[in-house]
């Protein structure tokens, strides 16, 4: 009689916590992975890079793991909004995100301002690195300058009188520039717009000299005449642009990639980790995924989750130095 009724309080117990959520659901818990519909953040506004590389991710990433991945825009300060909310998502590999290198440079912009950071690096697991593509230094058309030296000497002699434009104070696009000033020894005047599309506007309605610019948004332009491309931020020249030097090769050590990256939030399960290493690895390899990238001339740049947090770290120190010496920019 005692053992029945010990037994029965156990399982009224259990009975209790477990409909107060206290006891995680026993079937949920059970379920292989993935056996419901996957949501994808992309942390800015449809029409963007990290849009325009996520919807065709997801697409391909839902074929390989065969449940839907829907895309989930969450736009707003920068990116933060949405950061922030895959950062505190609950860890089951059911909430993910693609972000870009904003993921390293947001944090310590908070630290800058005396704000507590609303998500750290750390909140995050990098399972793959997508896509990286250099910016390009470019002029108008009717500038006097044929060559980046040309360039730089012109910015030595009248220090803040020529004007460049980007996408936005410490977006990737300014951050692009302050590499290259600092490499340089030179300092320019800065317009911030309100994205990439506009600081190429600013170019070319003759209201700057230049800009740092992600190929695909200024080919066009280059190709047409109306812009001169001086220089890329990459490793080495592009493919497009065989005859473009890069920053370093003309001795101005200064890198940057527009880079985007598949994450996870931490603590997410190791096993959770592996099956999605695996199916970006056949997303991203999936002609599906080659021909959106081709149509939008942003190169794949795969890297599985090691080799993406041994750059990601690298990236990240680059970036947040910049950051530091641009200090408080209102």
């Amino acid at each position: 009689m005692g053992k029945n009724r010990t037994a029965n309080l156990f399982l009224l117990v259990v009975l209790i916590f477990g409909m107060s959520g206290l006891i995680p659901n026993m079937a949920e818990a059970a379920e292989p992975y993935p056996s419901r519909p996957i949501q994808l953040i992309v942390p800015f506004p449809p029409g963007g890079l990290t849009d325009l590389v996520g919807r065709p991710f997801a697409s391909s990433l839902e074929k390989v793991l065969k449940q839907p991945v829907a895309i989930v825009n969450k736009p707003g300060a920068g990116g933060v909004v949405g950061m922030q909310a895959a950062s505190i998502a609950r860890p089951d590999g059911y909430t993910l995100m693609v972000a870009l290198s904003a993921i390293s440079i947001m944090p310590e912009i908070d630290i800058i301002f005396g704000r507590p950071p609303t998500y750290k690096m750390d909140d995050f697991i990098p399972i793959a690195r997508l896509t990286a593509d250099p910016n390009i230094f470019v002029v108008r058309k009717e500038a006097p300058w044929k060559t980046l030296p040309e360039f730089v000497a012109d910015a030595k002699s009248r220090p803040n009188e020529i004007k460049y434009s980007s996408a936005g104070v410490y977006s990737g696009l300014h951050i692009t520039m302050e590499l290259f000033m600092h490499a340089a020894g030179i300092q320019l005047r800065h317009i911030p717009t309100a994205g990439g599309g506009p600081g190429l506007t600013a170019a070319l309605g003759g209201h700057v000299e230049c800009l740092f610019s992600a190929p695909n948004i200024v080919l066009s332009h280059v190709r047409a005449g109306t812009l001169r491309v001086l220089a890329g931020s990459g490793d080495k020249r592009l493919a497009a642009l065989p005859s473009v030097p890069t920053l370093k090769e003309l001795g101005y050590h200064a890198e940057f990639y527009a880079w985007s990256g598949f994450f996870a939030p931490k603590a997410t399960p190791p096993d959770t980790i592996e099956i999605l290493r695996e199916a970006t690895k056949k997303a991203v390899n999936s002609q599906e995924f080659k021909t959106a990238m081709q149509k939008i001339e942003t190169p794949i740049a795969y890297l599985d989750a090691d080799d993406f947090k041994r750059f990601w770290d690298k990236d990240a120190k680059i970036v947040i130095e910049a950051v530091r010496r641009l200090g408080k920019v209102q």
